[in-house]
């Protein structure tokens, strides 16, 4: 009996500028699928227009078009179940997949579809938008869970926060894990070197990287390093900065440059300023999956992070764990990792062998397993 060719719809529109981490998780998920296709299997990617100052991208293995209607506009709604009933015309409606890897989406793609939900943040902390987006992201986001035959969240803790605020049968959600990129390794002492003298850092340095929205928690953690002393090392904070939240600048001015805030890192500064960091710091009240620890694990960083939603399960048992909601807490982890070079030794060694065990290759099996059962 001939086997039945399936092809493989992944929508990449959001591997543009505007999403970085979205677009991270597409780039890496589009990167990684091809190698593991069956013969009779193949995979087509929907690509964003190129737009002057934005790198351009292909996957070998994988098939590209263009698609010019942004999740963001009306016209997806048309425009990309036209193109997909295109393949209905030459292939079975069984035998073809779309996967969004975006909640705002086309509503009826008329095939089977998998969707991928990142977290609930503006529902479960409602502080981070207006009330009216917060509206609509439940609205959008319930469209999009109706209009998926299964769900892909990117860790156990947005899968039941998906199973608790949505109405899914718990067989349509399974929960695949995220991996840091390829690049992200420890970096020579050349690099490190000349990454703390663009920044005129110290040998020693606590480091945070991340936006500076109030569930990150910046406000505790600036609270807690100022208990730690003056001889403690300076606390660097790198990351997009969101001038609607200027808090963490205004309780660590006390502080002066104990506390230096380096703004927007690209991955050549970021990869050596974490291989070199004393330890980094994850203060996070919810996070979707807390990629920032996986990446500094797999630079060979010691961690210390919150024990909250996702970051129990990134960071397995390679980490010191706090409650990120008591300064006293975060101060004290803060202390224990710094106080005992052989307890940093340690950490240092977990996250490299943790890192290890979290691959892209993995992601995109279990991905894949999802496209056959869906289509079984």
């Amino acid at each position: 009996m001939p086997t039945t060719h399936l092809r493989y719809f992944l929508d990449a529109r959001t591997a543009t500028p505007h999403f970085p981490g979205i677009g991270r998780y597409v780039r890496s998920l589009a990167a990684a699928l091809p190698a593991h296709l069956a013969p009779h299997e193949r995979l087509t990617l929907l690509t964003p227009p190129i737009s002057p100052g934005d790198a351009t991208w292909s996957t070998p293995g994988a098939d590209a078009v263009t698609v010019d209607a942004s999740p963001f506009r009306l016209a997806q709604q048309w425009r990309i179940p036209r193109l997909l009933a295109q393949a209905r015309r030459t292939m079975p409606g069984d035998s073809l997949l779309y996967h969004s890897a975006y909640y705002l989406m086309p509503y009826w793609p008329g095939i089977r579809t998998v969707l991928t939900v990142y977290d609930l943040i503006a529902m479960l902390h409602p502080q981070t938008v207006s009330r009216r987006a917060a509206l609509f992201f439940r609205f959008t986001h319930r469209l999009a869970v109706a209009a998926a035959d299964q769900v892909i969240a990117i860790s156990a803790a947005t899968r039941r926060d998906l199973l608790t605020h949505f109405r899914v049968a718990p067989e349509r959600v399974t929960a695949i894990p995220l991996a840091p990129a390829p690049h992200f390794r420890p970096q020579s002492q050349t690099a490190i070197a000349a990454a703390r003298a663009r920044f005129d850092l110290p040998p020693a340095y606590i480091f945070y990287f991340g936006i500076n929205k109030p569930h990150k928690n910046l406000v505790r953690l600036i609270d807690a390093y100022a208990r730690l002393g003056a001889s403690a090392p300076p606390l660097v904070i790198g990351g997009a900065w969101d001038p609607r939240y200027p808090e963490p600048r205004h309780r660590a001015a006390p502080l002066g440059d104990r506390v230096r805030f380096l703004g927007l890192l690209t991955d050549a500064d970021l990869l050596p300023l974490l291989s070199g960091c004393t330890l980094f710091v994850f203060p996070s009240l919810y996070e979707g999956y807390g990629l920032p620890v996986a990446e500094a694990m797999a630079c060979g960083a010691a961690v210390v992070c919150g024990n909250a939603s996702s970051l129990p399960e990134v960071a397995g048992d390679a980490a010191l764990l706090f409650d990120p909601a008591d300064v006293t807490a975060i101060a004290e982890a803060l202390h224990t990792a710094l106080d005992s070079p052989a307890q940093l030794a340690d950490l240092r060694a977990r996250s490299l062998a943790r890192a290890a065990t979290l691959t892209w290759s993995a992601t995109a099996r279990a991905t894949l397993a999802v496209y056959r059962n869906v289509l079984a």
